[in-house]
Order: structure tokens, then C-alpha cells, then sequence
């Protein structure tokens, strides 16, 4: 049997007051910020934060195809899993949650067989309309994770949680999960946002014959039972959380409510931030991290963002990137050190120059390649596109440091005769053009993989299909070997020889070019409490104003 706490202690709000409508949090602002004027009144309250973000929410319903990242915030904030991590502090003082540690959330308790994990609720977890959270709640929204298809399905498929059988209600507070085989990955993957549980009675109550997982409800409304309520949501502008007093899932949050700001301009949340018009920035671009951290005007926290790199994919559907010493060209020819400093200013961790030999299974890895004209051109001139040939490179608009990292490499790729016209992509239409549709022949992306092993990260973006394989990349050998690790306990013999097996094939074949890790950048001014999660989207639960 395990249990254990969730985090800390996050201390309580002030008396309830009303908080929408009326005119701006800030006067100073509203001038330069007209938005401003429909911030609510009260959000420079003891209860209240204000959190602004880049991205839009575009759905409530993680589940929803079409999904964007900015929405996952929802499912972490209104909605409870069974288990979540634990909570540490890194050298620096910040909180960071901790993969090591699996703490009760729902389930206050769980047996582990060899067979099946079964889980015991929380006797007083209730949904919001205060029906009692059962086990029939749980099974009802696992098969919905499992059948609905896309991202979610896949999501739930890494931990081998695939089959709606596998999931039985034994009795009202007592739910078994039966495991197809033991794996690593199963109750972490419990953790993520994804296996939310949902109140059946009420989604059911929604559904019809031909939205039988009530997708069109839960788009729009939210029925959990978690930390916050959406108590508002203007698609565009703002979501507005209001805290759930009778919370089961961990310590009473300290804000009553929080409201979360799409403010697409990083100048204008720079500027908010700095003022105190609103307590937290989360997102911040590298630029601003680091000259607002040097300020000392804000805290600032820079945190490595685990399983995540910032790569250029070449798309192997693109007839010249077939060819290996084309993709090796490409990769002697970017100036990685002068996009660092220009693109991350000097924010993350350099994921060039590293060591032919694989001495460890240490993840993410630095490839072998640096920036050496001579030998991209002697890899052009061994290819078949020795006269060289053109290319559109793609970009997202919503993505800070992709432009000045396309420039430079549009200059460099240019001297070994490769010409490239850069294709800006609105933030919209990103997602389709380069995960879901595959189109784009060279471009730039970034993958952090929830379940910090390098098998995982292999599974998203180098098997074939795959959502983050950007490249349409396939090769049988990585199929094998990720299916041979994925599952396998990191103690096993043979684990590690495969796990380097899998880099050897990365770094010959190179479907993705490793830049830098990145970091996330999160700015607080007036609020402590934040916490860094792997899936960054802001999780607001244990923030209190200072």
C-alpha cells in the first residue's frame, strides 16, 4: 500500500467578494493596455492573481481533438487524477514536482499486484455539484481517454492503458486497473493531465447518440472535481478560476480565484509584470527572463525543462533530405553557438558539440555535430544534390525564438547551397501544418516528453505516425528497440545497451537536430508558491499572494 502527502501547506484566502465586471485592475495600465479595462476590479486583492500567457485556450477539454497546449491548464487546475507527484526544492530554492514520488491525489491509497493496481478514493471527494466522486467515474472516464482517439489516446497507451476492459469499478470507492504487463510507465502516466476523471452523471446527462463522450458539453463546461471551477471563459481574452472550498486533492489552494490573461505580446506582459498590474508571467521569453532576472525587479525562475528539446526537423518525405549526407550538411552547417546566444540568450543547455562516444544513457544528450562549413560542403558534394536546391523553412509566429534561429541558419545553409525561404506560420495553424498534417519539409520544433525517460521521448517523436514525429521518419530498428524499452525497469541488463543503441541511430539518421534544451521562463511579482511541472501550463493550486 502506498500513500503520502501531495505538497505543501499553501495557507487560505480573505472573505469572498464579487469580481467581474467594472473597469481595470490597474489605471497606469489601462491607458497603455486597453484590455485592461475588462480585468477584473478585484484582482489586485489579497484572494485574487492575475496570471498572463501567450497562448490562447482554445477548448476546456483536454480530450477534445484540436486540443491546444495553452488548454491543458484546464484539466490540471479543475480536474483530479488518482495519483500525482510529489513536490521537491531544487538548488535554487524553487519548487519543482518530483518524478521520483507518487502521491495520492483521488486515490488516498493503492495495492500493487503483479496483475493490476487497485485503488482506493478518497472518502470525501466530491465533484463540484456535490455528488460523491466513484469509482464508475474513474472506469467511465479512462475508456473516454481510450477511445476517443489522437493525443489522448496515445497518451494513455505509453502507461499500456489501452483497452476499455481494463478498467473496473469493483465497488463505489475502489477501482482496478488491470495491467496488460508490468511497466515503468503505468503509474506515472497516471500523473499527467490526461486520465482526468470526470463526472460521468453529469457528461452523460450531455451526451447523445452521436457525441456519446458529451465532447460538445465538456468543450465549453467543465465537471470535476478539482482544485478550481471555470466560472468564465471569453475565448481570446481570459479564463477566470474560482477555488472549490471543498477540495479532496490536496491542501486548500491560497487564492480564491485566479484569472488567466491571453496577452499575445511578450512586451506588454513584460510591462504588467513590472508594474504589479498582474503577479505572475508565465512563458517568459529568454530575453526577458534574463534581463528581468539581472533587474532584480521580479523573481525570475529559469528551470531546464526536462525531455525537451528545441530541434530543426527535416522531413523525410522531402526527397533531398532522404539523402544522409544531406541531413549531416545541414547539421555541420548551423551556427549553433550564435543561436544560443541570439535565440535562448544563453538560457538552457547546449545540445551540440557532445562526444562521438555514447558513454551513458544520460538523456537529453548533446549530438556530435558543431558548426564546420568545410565538412557540410564535402557532405554536399558527396550527396546527390551536389548543385545544391530550395527549400521553404517553417516557422510558427507563436513561438519566440523560432525566427532569429531560422535567420541564422537560413544565412549559414546558404553558403553550402542550400536556399531557404522562410515560411511564417501563424500560432493557429502550427499545430496542423507540422504535427498533425506532416507537410512541412524544413522546420523547427520542440518536444518535451511528460515521462522523463529517453524511450519515452524516442516513442513521440521517432516512431512512425507518431504525433511529434515531425519528420515522418521510420525506421524498423527504433520501432523495436522502443518497444523493447518502453516497458523494461531502467535495473535491466538490457536496457541500457538499447537505450544507446537508439541515440547511435539517432545521430547517423538525424530526422531531428538537436539545438539547445530549453528552459521555462515563469515571472512572479506579489504571489509565491510556484511550482515548475513538466507539462508547462501554469498550475495555480499552490500560489498565495505575498
Amino acid at each position: 500500500m502506498t500513500q503520502g502527502t501531495r505538497r505543501g501547506d499553501a495557507g487560505s484566502g480573505t472573505t469572498r467578494r464579487g469580481f467581474l465586471g467594472m473597469t481595470g485592475a490597474a489605471a497606469a495600465g489601462a491607458g497603455l493596455l486597453p484590455f485592461l479595462k475588462v480585468l477584473p476590479v478585484q484582482a489586485g486583492a489579497s484572494d485574487t492573481a492575475v496570471v498572463v500567457i501567450g497562448g490562447t485556450i482554445n477548448s476546456l477539454d483536454l480530450h477534445r481533438t484540436g486540443t491546444n497546449r495553452p488548454s491543458y491548464e484546464v484539466a490540471v487546475n479543475c480536474y483530479d487524477r488518482l495519483v500525482s507527484f510529489g513536490t521537491k526544492t531544487l538548488p535554487d530554492g524553487s519548487l519543482s514536482y518530483d518524478y521520483s514520488q507518487i502521491v495520492p491525489e483521488l486515490a488516498e491509497s493503492w495495492d500493487i499486484a503483479e496483475d493490476s493496481i487497485t485503488f482506493h478514493l478518497k472518502p470525501a471527494a466530491r465533484f463540484w455539484d456535490g455528488t460523491p466522486v466513484t469509482a464508475e467515474d474513474v472506469r467511465w472516464s479512462f475508456e473516454r481517454a481510450v477511445t476517443v482517439g489522437g493525443f489522448p489516446t496515445v497518451q494513455m497507451k505509453a502507461g499500456l492503458l489501452e483497452k476499455p476492459e481494463q478498467f473496473e469499478a469493483v465497488d463505489e470507492k475502489t477501482f482496478k486497473l488491470h495491467l496488460l504487463r508490468p511497466s515503468k510507465l503505468t503509474l506515472p502516466d497516471l500523473a499527467v493531465p490526461v486520465p482526468f476523471v470526470i463526472n460521468s452523471k453529469l457528461a452523460k446527462a450531455h451526451a447523445t447518440a452521436k457525441d456519446p463522450w458529451a465532447m460538445d458539453y465538456l468543450h465549453k463546461t467543465t465537471a470535476g472535481s478539482g482544485a478550481f471551477k471555470v466560472v468564465r471563459w471569453d475565448p481570446g481574452q481570459q479564463l477566470v478560476y474560482e477555488r472549490n472550498d471543498d477540495w479532496a486533492g490536496g491542501p486548500l489552494p491560497g487564492l480564491k480565484r485566479v484569472i488567466i490573461r491571453e496577452v499575445p505580446n511578450p512586451s506588454n506582459r513584460r510591462a504588467l509584470l513590472e508594474r504589479g498590474d498582474v503577479q505572475v508571467s508565465f512563458g517568459m521569453p529568454d530575453k526577458d527572463a534574463q534581463e528581468l532576472a539581472r533587474s532584480g525587479k521580479v523573481q525570475v525562475s529559469s528551470t531546464p525543462i526536462e525531455n525537451c528539446i528545441n530541434c530543426v526537423g527535416l522531413n523525410y518525405k522531402f526527397e533531398p533530405f532522404r539523402d544522409s549526407n544531406v541531413r549531416k550538411a545541414v547539421a555541420c552547417a548551423i551556427p549553433y553557438q550564435a543561436i544560443f546566444e541570439t535565440a535562448a540568450y544563453g538560457q538552457g543547455t547546449p545540445m551540440w558539440g557532445g562526444k562521438p562516444e555514447i558513454d551513458s544513457i544520460a538523456w537529453p544528450r548533446p549530438f556530435p555535430y558543431d558548426t564546420d562549413l568545410d565538412k557540410a560542403k564535402e557532405h554536399m558534394a558527396k550527396s546527390g544534390f551536389a548543385s545544391g536546391f530550395e527549400v521553404p523553412f517553417s516557422i510558427s509566429l507563436g513561438i519566440d525564438w523560432m525566427e532569429p534561429t531560422a535567420l541564422l541558419i537560413q544565412e549559414s545553409l546558404a553558403k553550402i547551397g542550400i536556399k531557404t525561404t522562410i515560411d511564417k506560420i501563424p500560432g493557429a495553424n502550427w499545430r496542423t501544418a507540422s504535427l498533425v498534417e506532416k507537410r512541412l519539409p524544413l522546420h523547427l520544433e520542440n518536444f518535451g516528453g511528460w515521462l522523463n525517460y529517453p524511450c519515452y521521448y524516442f516513442y513521440w517523436t521517432y516512431e512512425k505516425g507518431h504525433l511529434f514525429n515531425s519528420s515522418n521518419y521510420d525506421n524498423p530498428e527504433i520501432e523495436t528497440l522502443v518497444g523493447e524499452t518502453l516497458d523494461m525497469q531502467t535495473s535491466n541488463p538490457a536496457y541500457a545497451p538499447k537505450i544507446k543503441r537508439l541515440f547511435e541511430i539517432a545521430i547517423d539518421d538525424l530526422p531531428r537536430i538537436p539545438l539547445w534544451q530549453p528552459a521555462l521562463n515563469v515571472g512572479t511579482n506579489g504571489v509565491s508558491g510556484y511550482e515548475y511541472w513538466f507539462h508547462r501550463v501554469p498550475d495555480v493550486r499552490g500560489l498565495k499572494r505575498s
